[in-house]
């Protein structure tokens, strides 16, 4: 009967492992093909086309080129390769200055021709209006709308995703802003991390210890959106005030909150590791004539890196992965930071405040799955370098 019932429990536990790995295998899955849609996606807008006169020989726009002539950056059409001539921005709710209600029809029946009509009396005019304003046979000459282009995407400088005629879909400010406060909350929370480790594994003595390591591992069950209310009131203030910004929401106050954030892991685990160390190692250092300090990083500390090591790797995931705490103290600016006192913003962050509003199935909503496909990368990417060196290190 014992060995029935053990047969039934180790069944039991081998389809949940089994059901929990499809799953998990599902959910990469789904992932990489909403991602992957957006490179389907085409750059102008679903709908609608660019028109321009017949003389003009530009055929391609790159997306960033189509956003800056259509907030007149752009100002030239020899500054993309076309006739020398300025650029005249025409778009669908323009029409009502150049025709009137009674020459456009009741219901706009006529419009598409008085567009062809205004543009091929206007050389240097581009046109943003709907796909079923162009005829069959018309004088126009529309831009070729080519696919999302992985590289528009992943080197792209700007993310604008609501931008018309053309989206932004810009991955590196995003991609740098995640990395630039990942980097400084674990030079922040590393130094504190170790030496509390330290001290409570090697220094404190037993009633010091019962007492902070349950206030520290309470810490980590603190939500996040406290942390980002501490950090919103008092970090951010004191930011502000001591570097004299005209905003203390920067990625170092994102920095801070997630080196307070990583610190309860980076602790435990690493002091775990430290009391694993066999004491006859540390008798023997001492026997030799080693001081404490001496035993510790040079017999303890060694003995214990793989167990450090994946300490930091875990206070790393906790760093990149952070949403709402990041959301509230970093600004949430989509820019590339060239310093660590100007404001940015995260992907986790970008996926959170974006995902409820995006259209489901359409360009911004792919995308946002993109940029999870790329947060999983970089996490992937940092836990296989982390097993890589601690392998080397045993």
């Amino acid at each position: 009967m014992r060995k029935f019932f053990e047969k039934i429990v180790a069944g039991l536990l081998t389809c949940s492992g089994f059901v929990t790995s499809i799953t998990i295998l599902l959910i990469v899955v789904f992932l990489f093909i909403e991602a992957f849609g957006l490179f389907k996606s085409k750059v102008i807008e679903d709908g609608y086309v660019l028109a321009l006169n017949k003389a003009n020989p530009v055929n391609r726009l790159s997306p960033s080129e189509i956003k800056n002539i259509f907030d007149e950056e752009i100002t030239n059409w020899k500054e993309v390769g076309g006739i020398d001539a300025p650029i005249k921005v025409f778009r669908l709710e323009n029409i009502t200055e150049y025709y009137s209600e009674e020459e456009l029809g009741e219901a706009y029946e006529l419009a598409g021709d008085k567009i062809a009509e205004l543009v091929q009396h206007n050389p240097g005019m581009i046109a943003f209006i709907p796909s079923q304003f162009v005829k069959e046979g018309s004088n126009l000459h529309l831009i070729k709308d080519n696919n999302i282009s992985f590289k528009d995407v992943i080197a792209g400088a700007e993310w604008f995703p609501t931008a018309t005629p053309a989206p932004q879909f810009g991955f590196l400010p995003l991609i740098t802003g995640t990395l630039w406060v990942s980097l400084f909350a674990i030079l922040i929370a590393l130094p504190f991390g170790l030496s509390v480790s330290i001290y409570l594994s090697e220094v404190a003595n037993t009633k010091t210890r019962n007492i902070l390591k349950p206030v520290i591992e309470l810490l980590s069950g603190i939500p996040s959106v406290v942390y980002g209310f501490f950090g919103l009131i008092v970090i951010v203030p004191f930011i502000q005030k001591t570097f004299d910004l005209p905003v203390g929401e920067t990625g170092l106050a994102g920095s801070v909150v997630l080196a307070i954030m990583a610190l309860p892991t980076i602790i435990t685990v690493t002091e775990d590791a430290m009391r694993n160390c066999p004491r006859s190692m540390r008798e023997a250092s001492l026997a030799l004539g080693a001081s404490q300090w001496q035993t510790i990083y040079k017999v303890v500390i060694p003995y214990s890196i793989s167990g450090i090591t994946s300490g930091v790797v875990l206070g790393i995931g906790r760093a990149i992965g952070e949403t709402m705490a990041v959301l509230m103290v970093t600004g949430n600016a989509a820019v590339i930071p060239t310093t660590i006192l100007e404001p940015l913003r995260t992907i986790p962050a970008t996926i959170a405040a974006e995902l409820g509003e995006a259209p489901a199935g359409g360009a911004h909503y792919q995308a946002l799955f993109l940029l999870g496909v790329v947060l999983f990368i970089i996490t992937l990417i940092i836990n296989l370098s982390v097993e890589a060196i601690s392998a080397q290190k045993k």
